[in-house]
């Protein structure tokens, strides 16, 4: 009788450790990504120059045209500057090939255009 008042006693004993570690170990998970998305935003803020194509976290594309230490002046279109916090950039345009390829579409294709006349 007492091998199985032993057993249930060390099989609650590794329950009530599982318990306690796994919220441990969630908590450690946590901080190290925590690291590495910060090391990210450095390396991403320390390689930003002039004449860079960046995309803001609200969705924004632009070219950088001056860096200051916490603001950067972001032109969005010709002669139209705006000063957004460092912070706020995303990344590198990886999408602006999308938007120059959705520009070279042929002139001759008018069936989309819902301005035009039909016959």
């Amino acid at each position: 009788m007492s091998s199985v008042f032993a057993a249930a006693t060390t099989n609650s004993g590794s329950s009530s450790l599982l318990i306690f570690a796994l919220p441990v170990l969630l908590i450690g998970w946590m901080f190290i990504t925590q690291r590495r998305r910060q090391k990210a935003a450095q390396s991403l803020q320390s390689s930003l120059a002039v004449g860079d194509e960046i995309t803001t976290t609200s969705g924004l594309f632009g070219t950088i045209t001056a860096l200051e230490d916490k603001v950067a002046t972001v032109e969005v279109s010709p002669g139209v500057n705006l000063r957004f916090d460092r912070r706020a950039i995303a990344g590198p345009a990886a999408a602006s090939t999308s938007r120059t390829s959705a520009s070279s579409t042929s002139d001759t294709d008018t069936s989309s255009d819902p301005t035009s006349p039909t016959d």
